[in-house]
C-alpha cells in the first residue's frame, strides 16, 4: 500500500489547490494574535485617584486633598485614599492652609467612598475603569486573565477529542464561530461577573480554532510545504494578527470599540468554509475513501494535473478496526508514549507559560503600553523565521533544548544589569522571548510529527491544554512582579532549565515521515533518526508521508 505522500505526488506540493488552502487557514489565525492580547489594554488601569465631588473647598485643598508620597524619586498621588472629606471641608471654612497651618501627615485618611476619578490620556476606557477593578478590586485585574485562559485550557482539552472524532474541518469552524460570538457579546456587558463568565467562553474558541488549522494544515500538505505551514505560516498569521492589535488598540481608545473591531470582521470568515477542505488523510483514518478521493480530485482540478482512476489504492472502504480507535487514554497506556507526552506537556507548559509571562510582563517595560504591545509583537517575526529554519535543517530535540537555554540565559542576566540601564533590560527581555517563541513555535510541529493521524489532534490537544495551565498561571506571576520585580525572571528561567533536561527524554522525528498508525509509533521506539546516524530508515517502518 502506497503512503499519502506518494499517493497524492501528482499533485506537486505546491499549486493552485496549496496554495488557497495555506493562505485562508493562515489567514483563519490571524484573530487568535489580535484577540491572545487583547487583554493588555482591555485589563489595563489608567492613572486614578479618589473622585472629589464638587464641594466648596478652596483651590488649596482643592489640590492637597490626595495624599501623596515619593515612589523613585517622583512625587505620587494615592489611588486608594483620601483625607476625610468632612474635616477637610471644615478647615477650609476656618482658613485654614494646607502645610502651613495644617500638618497633613496627621489628617486622617478614608477610602474612596464616592469612586474614582479616571485620566484618559491613554485610554477613553479599559474593563478597569468600567467596573472600578481597582484598590481592594484590583485582585479582579489578574484573575479576570486567568478566567480566560482556563476557558483557552479547557477548549484546547475537548476540542481535540471533538476533532479527531468528527472531523479537522468542523471543529475549526465551529470554535471560530464560539470566538467571533462570545467576543461580540462582550460589548453588552453590564458588569464584571458577566463581562468574565463570557470571556471564559470567549477562551473555549480562542486557541482551539489555531490548533485545528494548523493540524488541518500538516495533515493536509506534505514536504517542506508541511514544514513551512506548520513553523512559518500558522505563527505568521498570529504575529501578524498580534502586531495589528496595538495599531487598533491606539486609534480605538475604549474598550467596547475594540471588541467590536475584533468580532465584526470575522464574518468575513464565513465563505472560507466552501475553499477549505476537510483532512484527507483523517477521511482514510475513518474509512472515508471516497471521500478524500473527492477532496484530492478538487485538488487536481485546481492544480490542472490528472489525477488517476485509482487514488489510494489499498485502502478499504471500512471503518478502522478498535486498534485504531485511539483515545486520550493511549496517551499514558503504555510505557513510551507516556515518558514522550509527560515529557512534551511539561516542555509545552514551561515553553507558554515563559511566552504569556514575558509577552504580558513586556507591555510594562514602556511608557506608552502601545509602544511595547508592538515589540512583544514585532520580536516574534525573526522569532518565528529562526523556528522554521530550524525545522528545515536541525534536528527537533537539539533545538528544543537550545531555544530553552537561551531563553533562561538573558533572564538571569537581567537581575544583574545596573539601575538606570533600563534599555539593556528590555534588550535582555526581548532576546529571551525570541528564544522562547522560536522554542513555542517548534511544539507545534514537533508534537504533530511524534503522533499517528488517529491520534494526532488528540494529542495536540492534550498538550495544549498542559501548556495552557502556564498562561493561566502567567497573570498571576506577572503581578507578584510588582512585588519582587525579579521573581518572574528567576521562576521563568530555572523552569526552562528543568524543561532543557526534561526534553533529553523526548524522541527524534527529524527526517522521519508522519506516523498513520499506533503500530507504527511502536516501531518508532527503536529507529534512529537517518540525518544523525547516516542510516536510511528500516524499511519495516511504513509511514504516510515522505521525509520533510
Amino acid at each position: 500500500m502506497k503512503d499519502f505522500a506518494e499517493c497524492i505526488a501528482f499533485l506537486g506540493q505546491w499549486g493552485l489547490f496549496q496554495q488557497v488552502v495555506f493562505f485562508l487557514l493562515c489567514a483563519s489565525i490571524m484573530p487568535n494574535g489580535f484577540g491572545a492580547f487583547t487583554l493588555v489594554f482591555l485589563n489595563d488601569a489608567p492613572s486614578h485617584h479618589c473622585f472629589i465631588p464638587d464641594v466648596n473647598l478652596t483651590e488649596e485643598w482643592q489640590e492637597n486633598i490626595i495624599p501623596s508620597k515619593v515612589v523613585d524619586g517622583k512625587r505620587e498621588q494615592s489611588s486608594c485614599s483620601r483625607y476625610r472629606l468632612d474635616v477637610v471641608q471644615n478647615l477650609s471654612a476656618q482658613g485654614f492652609l494646607p502645610g502651613r497651618d495644617v500638618n497633613l501627615t496627621e489628617l486622617q485618611q478614608e477610602g474612596c467612598v464616592d469612586g474614582w476619578s479616571y485620566s484618559k490620556d491613554i485610554y477613553q476606557s479599559t474593563i478597569v475603569s468600567e467596573f472600578d477593578l481597582v484598590c481592594s478590586e484590583q485582585w479582579k485585574q489578574p484573575f479576570t486573565s486567568t478566567v480566560f485562559f482556563i476557558g483557552v485550557l479547557f477548549g484546547s482539552f475537548f476540542s481535540g477529542q471533538l476533532s479527531d472524532r468528527f472531523g479537522r474541518k468542523p471543529v475549526l469552524f465551529a470554535t471560530m464561530a464560539v470566538q467571533t460570538f462570545f467576543t461580540f457579546i462582550q460589548v453588552f456587558s453590564v458588569s464584571w461577573t458577566m463581562f468574565t463568565v463570557l470571556l471564559f467562553f470567549n477562551g473555549l474558541g480562542q486557541m482551539s480554532n489555531f490548533v485545528g488549522a494548523l493540524v488541518l494544515g500538516a495533515e493536509t500538505f506534505t514536504g517542506n510545504v508541511r514544514v513551512l505551514y506548520s513553523s512559518l505560516g500558522t505563527c505568521l498569521g498570529f504575529a501578524l494578527g498580534y502586531m495589528l492589535l496595538p495599531l487598533f488598540a491606539y486609534f480605538l481608545r475604549d474598550w467596547k470599540s475594540l471588541l467590536l473591531v475584533m468580532s465584526v470582521p470575522c464574518l468575513a470568515y464565513i465563505p472560507f468554509w466552501w475553499f477549505i477542505p476537510e483532512s484527507p488523510r483523517w477521511l482514510l483514518s475513518q474509512g472515508r475513501v471516497e471521500e478524500a478521493e473527492a477532496i484530492v480530485r478538487k485538488a487536481a482540478k485546481w492544480n490542472k494535473v490528472q489525477a488517476p482512476s485509482v487514488i489510494f489504492q489499498g485502502h478499504s472502504e471500512t471503518k478502522p478496526g478498535p486498534k485504531e480507535r485511539a483515545s486520550v487514554l493511549d496517551l499514558l497506556r503504555i510505557s513510551h508514549i507516556r515518558v514522550m507526552t509527560l515529557s512534551l506537556c511539561f516542555v509545552s507548559f514551561t515553553m507558554t507559560f515563559g511566552y504569556y509571562g514575558l509577552s504580558f510582563n513586556t507591555s510594562r517595560l514602556h511608557t506608552n503600553p502601545y509602544i511595547s504591545c508592538f515589540f512583544s509583537a514585532a520580536v516574534e517575526v525573526p522569532a518565528y523565521i529562526s523556528s522554521w529554519l530550524a525545522l528545515l535543517y536541525l534536528p527537533r530535540r537539539i533545538s528544543v533544548i537550545s531555544t530553552l537555554l537561551l531563553g533562561a540565559v538573558p533572564l538571569y542576566f537581567i537581575q544583574l544589569v545596573p539601575p538606570g540601564h533600563s534599555n539593556l533590560s528590555l534588550a535582555l527581555e526581548m532576546f529571551g522571548k525570541y528564544a522562547i517563541t522560536t522554542g513555542s513555535s517548534l511544539m507545534f510541529a514537533y508534537i504533530a510529527e511524534l503522533y499517528p493521524t488517529v491520534l494526532r489532534n488528540t494529542a495536540t490537544g492534550t498538550c495544549t491544554t498542559a501548556s495552557r495551565l502556564g498562561s493561566c498561571l502567567a497573570p498571576i506571576l506577572v503581578e507578584l512582579g510588582t512585588y519582587f520585580k525579579f521573581l518572574p525572571y528567576i521562576t521563568l528561567g530555572t523552569m526552562a532549565i528543568v524543561a532543557a533536561f526534561t526534553a533529553l527524554f523526548l524522541p527524534e522525528s527529524f527526517g522521519l515521515p508522519l506516523p498513520e498508525t499506533m503500530q507504527q509509533i511502536h516501531r518508532r521506539k527503536r529507529l534512529k533518526c537517518p540525518c544523525l546516524s547516516g542510516k536510511e530508515t528500516p524499511k519495516t517502518a511504513v509511514f504516510l508521508d515522505g521525509p520533510l
